[in-house]
């Protein structure tokens, strides 16, 4: 059975055809993704379909639990042909499910695979794909190239040697490989991780900390990064000696919620500064449950599918934190991302409060993320910024992903957005004027965020 990846694929009008034509060749920019930069520097090579497809893709593995398929075949010792058909098996079920669409998008896009996945011809496209992994035109870089990407910025901690950085830099790889900044582990005082990496990092006060982290700032600057990223499970705001707050937690002490809001608060309002300082962009990723399943925690550790939407109430602290960083002209340009869909008009608004001249778009409404990195999803993201902003400044998609054939959700978004303008054009709910609506597509697919970002 034929796949249903066509040309046509998402896009219902004629105007939405003729958009696309514009969006799908434009180049990428990938500004933030959980990509290892050690496979990227030694230009690893996949083994098989089934590491590349299932290596460490907790979508994937989520949906083949759900199926009930048996962790072996998940995470397990299984090996990865009994996993990709252990896959294949549950995919053809999996109806809504916007894997469905990326699986297919995938083998299309760098396989040539035409056939609709399923378990009867699992084997066959597993033994097809594997042959071509084997060869150096499927190489880490070489995906990465043959995507039409031109940046790609990994997520990196404060105190990474960012020695693969420099390994791809000196290399002739033609892609931009950058650094960005994710210091989760040092703002979240109130996660087991927090006095290990205290211990790691070698600081004994808040202001030593606050040093070394300046100092690493300046190392990150450095190797050409100009993005942060912070994952939050709640936004903080309260006042208090963040000093005093980190000497009770270095002596163990247990802390009240008040005194861990107050210790993180302060800690990213002096980010928010050093990022001003340099002219960065801050992300704000908020609104998950991490690691719901104790048991399936202490056995396979984070990131491995058991996280979920949290119920979020964000809008207040958000904007006393906005505001504090306004009040002393050090508020970055901003991305704001919440997991739970109904935050989207909450952000849209906030946003509006916030801008400025500095960049057109200063602050954003991040794309459809995770869970709602899906038809519905993106949709829903892009009617709020375009009924509450201006959708013509958006900075668009990135891939948020550690697969090395993601690239093809760019294509899945742009599809997605040329489907969505096409509508409200022949709804007569916009001119059609081809010069602006290209300028809108070009600029939304690539354009935006080349100037944005400055890389």
């Amino acid at each position: 059975m034929k796949t249903i990846i066509n040309d046509e694929f998402l896009l219902n009008t004629k105007t939405a055809k003729e958009l696309y034509e514009i969006a799908k060749d434009m180049p990428i920019i990938d500004y933030h993704c959980h990509l290892d930069p050690k496979l990227i520097a030694i230009d690893y090579k996949f083994d098989n379909l089934g590491e590349l497809f299932l290596g460490g893709d907790h979508y994937k593995w989520r949906m083949m639990r759900s199926f009930g398929i048996d962790e072996r075949y998940v995470t397990g010792d299984a090996t990865f042909k009994e996993k990709f058909k252990a896959f294949a098996t549950a995919l053809q079920y999996a109806i809504g499910n916007p894997l469905y669409h990326w699986t297919h998008l995938e083998l299309k896009r760098y396989f040539g695979i035409d056939e609709a996945l399923c378990e009867e011809n699992a084997d066959e496209i597993y033994e097809k794909c594997t042959t071509l992994l084997r060869t150096d035109e499927y190489s880490a870089r070489n995906l990465i190239k043959n995507s039409n990407v031109e940046v790609v910025c990994t997520t990196d901690d404060p105190i990474d040697t960012l020695e693969y950085h420099d390994q791809i830099k000196d290399s002739e790889f033609s892609v931009k490989v950058l650094p960005a900044f994710r210091p989760d582990k040092a703002v979240n005082i109130h996660k087991e991780t927090f006095l290990p990496y205290i211990e790691k990092a070698g600081v004994k006060s808040y202001e030593e900390l606050k040093s070394w982290l300046s100092s690493r700032l300046d190392f990150f600057h450095s190797k050409g990064c100009r993005l942060s990223d912070h994952g939050l499970d709640f936004v903080p705001y309260t006042l208090g000696d963040a000093s005093n707050i980190f000497n009770k937690a270095l002596n163990g002490e247990a802390l009240t919620k008040e005194e861990i809001d107050a210790y993180m608060t302060d800690l990213l309002v002096f980010f928010g500064k050093e990022y001003a300082k340099r002219g960065w962009c801050m992300q704000i990723h908020v609104g998950a449950i991490r690691n719901n399943n104790t048991k399936m925690y202490k056995r396979l550790g984070p990131d491995t599918g058991y996280d979920s939407i949290a119920e979020t109430n964000l809008g207040e602290n958000l904007s006393k934190l906005l505001d504090t960083l306004e009040m002393d002209d050090s508020l970055p340009k901003t991305i704001l991302y919440s997991l739970n869909p109904k935050d989207n008009y909450v952000l849209a608004t906030l946003m509006g409060c916030f801008q400025g001249a500095e960049a057109r778009g200063k602050i954003q409404l991040g794309s459809g993320w995770w869970f709602n990195d899906q038809k519905d999803g993106m949709e829903e993201q892009l009617k709020a910024l375009g009924n509450l902003g201006v959708l013509g400044s958006f900075v668009g998609m990135l891939t948020d992903s550690r697969s090395f054939v993601s690239y093809t959700r760019h294509d899945y978004f742009r599809r997605i957005l040329c489907n969505l303008i096409g509508d409200w054009v022949e709804n007569g709910l916009y001119p059609n004027d081809k010069a602006m609506l290209e300028k809108i597509i070009r600029g939304i697919s690539y354009e935006n965020a080349n100037s944005y970002f400055g890389f």
